[in-house]
């Protein structure tokens, strides 16, 4: 990747093809079905941040928040072959970096010993082993979403 840097900025919003080049290539079919659901999921994140290199989008993370007390970090995608290149960890940082006061910072995600282990470097805890076991966790997904 000469002559270009990988460059992280903060409400990038991407359009349609961008999105579903990206988010196709990291296998998340549930979202490529619907390509008006996810471009609405975008849209109404509170943050979204993207990596580029010049102009690709390689990268994206978004969150959504009241901006006080909660922060939900949501998708974080990175095309699979620049993964365990820092550039989740770049996008994750930037994604968060205005909820630094908010009391809770929330994640929902597969059970795969790699996102346990990019979390954890992060400095996240799972639910189950946060306070001995004290906090308990609850989703509802609706099974037309769930790839």
């Amino acid at each position: 990747m000469t002559g270009h840097e990988i460059v992280i900025t903060a409400d990038d919003r991407p359009a349609r093809e961008e999105l579903l080049g990206l988010y196709d290539a990291v296998g998340w079919s549930a979202y490529t079905t619907d390509p008006d659901a996810l471009e609405a999921a975008v849209a109404g994140s509170t943050r979204v941040v993207t990596a580029r290199y010049g102009g690709e989008l390689l990268g994206l993370a978004r969150v959504i928040s009241d901006g006080a007390s909660i922060a939900y970090l949501q998708d974080v995608l990175v095309r699979p072959e620049l993964q365990r290149e820092g550039v989740g960890r770049a996008l994750v940082v930037a994604a968060l970096e205005p909820f630094e006061g908010c009391r809770q910072k929330v994640l929902l995600t597969e059970d795969e010993p790699r996102q346990r282990a990019f979390y954890e470097a992060l400095g996240w805890t799972e639910i189950r082993d946060h306070a001995e076991g004290q906090l308990r966790a609850y989703v509802q997904l609706s099974t037309s979403h769930v790839t």
